[in-house]
């Protein structure tokens, strides 16, 4: 029975997990950030780099570890009907909810919106959409091919091409890094700055997720064997987070140094875009709407083909999956329409709420052997973080949300009594109380059963 990968099969899942992970909104945000930090980049690029790259590792490795075969097992040590629910929401918001639309809005926005004529650019959205989401749900139906679309074909196109344009800005910097004054709360916090930007690329979610489609691509390559799936699988997370790392470093740099020549621009895209023309004039919008309709094209692939294999899963005897991956495309191309702002405007009050969940929980499971992953644990680890979260998520709501739902009083006045809320971390005290009070009611359950008498 063969037990490891190849050092090329290696190679290739590991290419196939950074294309899943690796979307537009992964070059958008640290270039941004880049700008925006100036001087203070360093720091901020190490916050970045805790949630965009340290926690997916840990994601797929606490599911690579755990030996379980999806989140929903994963998620179901706090319980059966909390797994449901977390996993479904989960699988939602980083597919058709907000980010596969995400993928799509990117796509036209940064890149190909570039290249049409002046004017009323609005009716192009929902044709570039559909094309875009007809791609998408042809490379899905082929769930089995998936390694060599991603891995072998999409993935290294996009390298190549955002090589390009990361070298030539690397051999011609527009200016130094230390050259830009920190701009808004990077100029104050810039490692908590960058550490909640990074919470903006969904990959920690994304790692729980794309962990079924990793053990599956690792199974079909002839390794069966638990132990040896979950080893190939750590491996290949590894690969690609040294390459994550690598390429968020340098697309940063290249913001840092842009500021020689330009001031931050208001997002990513439109800072990418600058770059690109600065370098290669008319023929950097085209190689930059490449880049950006790739990397989307990739990553939707991925979250496709992780949600409907995952709700497969869960509702069997329902739909297929052939079915579960139509309805997710057909939901994220209404929602694409609805325009980035919106997505995004929405996505953060929800990445709010379900990042502790996330975080406890691949923690939980990654420390669960001191404890015998005792459900009593996770369940009250998970409970305290699910309050504190709610506060973040409701203090998260766009303007006037939350006051139409009458909790936005109630939501501000308890994030004053958590510890580090302003800093976006009020669960942190609570999810410590949690695994406080967890420990102490398993040790007192173990010590009843081994001493009934004295109870």
């Amino acid at each position: 029975m063969k037990k490891s990968l190849s050092l090329k099969e290696t190679v290739f899942v590991a290419s196939m997990l950074f294309g899943m992970f690796f979307g537009a909104g992964n070059l958008i945000f640290p270039v941004s950030m880049g700008q925006l930090a100036g001087r203070n980049m360093w720091p901020a690029a190490a916050g970045f780099l805790i949630t965009g790259v340290g926690l997916p590792l840990l994601g797929v490795a606490a599911l690579g570890i755990s030996r379980k075969a999806g989140l929903l097992e994963l998620s179901s040590m706090a319980g059966r009907k909390y797994g449901m629910v977390f996993t479904c929401a989960l699988y939602l918001t980083i597919g058709p909810f907000f980010a596969i639309p995400r993928c799509a809005t990117v796509s036209f926005t940064v890149g190909l919106e570039r290249l049409l004529p002046g004017g009323e650019h609005a009716p192009a959205l929902p044709v570039f959409s559909f094309i875009f989401f007809a791609a998408v749900l042809f490379f899905s139906l082929r769930p089995g091919q998936i390694l060599t679309w991603i891995g072998k074909v999409l993935n290294p196109l996009f390298l190549c091409f955002l090589g390009i344009l990361v070298i030539r800005a690397l051999l011609s910097p527009m200016g130094e890094i230390g050259g830009g004054s920190p701009e808004g709360a990077y100029a104050a916090q810039p490692f908590v700055t960058g550490f909640l930007e990074g919470y903006n690329t969904m990959d920690a979610l994304a790692g729980l997720a794309f962990g079924i489609v990793i053990v599956n691509v690792i199974r079909g390559l002839g390794v069966e064997q638990e132990s040896a799936v979950a080893g190939n699988t750590v491996r290949a997370g590894i690969f690609s987070s040294i390459l994550m790392a690598g390429i968020y470093l340098l697309v940063t740099v290249v913001g840092a140094q842009s500021r020689g020549v330009f001031p931050a621009g208001s997002n990513g895209g439109e800072a990418l875009a600058q770059i690109a023309e600065h370098y290669f004039g008319s023929a950097g919008a085209v190689i930059l709407a490449v880049i950006v309709t790739i990397a989307c094209l990739k990553t939707a692939v991925g979250l496709i083909t992780s949600c409907g294999a995952t709700f497969e899963r869960m509702f069997p005897g329902s739909l297929s999956y052939r079915i579960w991956a139509v309805v997710f495309c057909l939901v994220s191309f209404i929602l694409a329409n609805l325009g980035l702002d919106a997505i995004i405007r929405y996505s953060q009050p929800v990445l709010m709420l379900l990042y502790p969940l996330a975080v406890t929980l691949i923690l939980l499971t990654l420390s669960g052997r001191f404890f015998e992953y005792d459900k009593v644990v996770y369940q009250w680890v998970t409970a305290f973080t699910a309050v504190a979260a709610a506060v973040d998520f409701f203090n998260a709501l766009p303007d006037g949300a939350a006051s139409a739902l009458h909790v936005d009083r109630a939501a501000q006045a308890t994030a004053r009594f958590l510890p580090f809320s302003g800093q976006g971390f009020g669960w942190v005290c609570p999810a410590a109380l949690g695994l406080i009070a967890g420990l102490v009611v398993r040790a007192v359950k173990k010590r009843g059963r081994q001493h009934p008498d004295t109870v």
